[in-house]
């Protein structure tokens, strides 16, 4: 039997175990997709953001807890009791406060530049499906980072269109939530939205053009776990936030209380 036969019919986790691993930022050998030295040098906490669509606040505004301490082998689950709504508290940026999204909320991990940016292509143009769980717990490190925060009733990850999901194999966002819904302790319900208008791809269209790109692009598939609830929307990349804007506003539609944004990477402004 082939060695390529045999790695096939063997379960991941000992393929996992027989192949050796490099870390996606320096190359050097490692247990994980990253290793230590490049998690603690790259992956650093967030300066003080938008509670809302965090976006930097100015130099002056308070910076957020410091993140906590990593944990080896599989992510803890975040207990309920754990959080709070008194985190609404936080500073909006005067964009937010001027002309506020369908949102209520965003937590984001890590701020989209080199070299975190080449990860998130890695996974999602590369198939690089084990970065999926590394950025879940930068997520779940960003929500402890936000001790009074509250958690969402479900997870929902932005959806794809059916040609997009059909040439890719696979959705970067599901991929991200499934962990990410695990160590929460929070529902996942993959399907509660879906896109029913293929469109152009967000960074293929002028940022003039985004709003109009993704307007009504979206249908809410099960109306009854919606109304009256916290719908968390989980997505690799935040840019624009036009998308998350479109799919938060479709569930408002649907009765949903509030709707929080979970993404790795948010884009800074002067990049959009």
């Amino acid at each position: 039997m082939s060695f390529p036969l045999l790695l096939r019919r063997l379960p991941m986790a000992v393929v996992w175990h027989l192949l050796p691993s490099t870390c996606a930022l320096c190359g050097d050998g490692c247990d994980g997709v990253v290793c230590p030295p490049c998690c603690a040098q790259f992956a650093p906490p967030r300066g003080a953001c938008c509670a809302r669509c965090a976006n930097p606040l100015p130099a002056s505004s308070p910076a957020p807890a410091s993140w906590p301490p990593r944990m080896r082998g599989a992510m803890p689950r975040v207990e309920r009791q754990e959080v709070d709504s008194s985190w609404a508290t936080e500073p909006i940026c005067g964009s937010c406060l001027a002309d506020p999204p369908a949102f209520d909320a965003t937590v984001a991990a890590v701020e989209y530049a080199a070299p975190l940016d080449q990860l998130v292509l890695q996974l999602k143009f590369g198939a690089r499906l084990p970065l999926a769980p590394w950025f879940a717990e930068r997520l779940r490190d960003a929500v402890l980072a936000r001790p009074g925060m509250a958690l969402p009733d479900v997870l929902c990850p932005v959806p794809l269109g059916r040609r997009r999901l059909v040439e890719r194999g696979f959705n970067q966002a599901l991929e991200i939530a499934r962990p990410l819904a695990a160590s929460l302790g929070v529902a996942l319900h993959p399907k509660l939205a879906e896109r029913t208008t293929e469109t152009t791809a967000q960074s293929g269209v002028t940022p003039a053009e985004r709003a109009g790109n993704v307007r009504g692009a979206f249908a809410v598939a099960d109306p009854d776990r919606v109304a009256g609830r916290h719908v968390g929307l989980v997505d690799d990349v935040m840019t624009s936030g036009h998308t998350l804007a479109e799919l938060a506003a479709t569930f408002k539609r649907f009765g949903a209380a509030q709707v929080t944004n979970f993404v790795f990477a948010r884009t800074p402004p002067h990049s959009i």
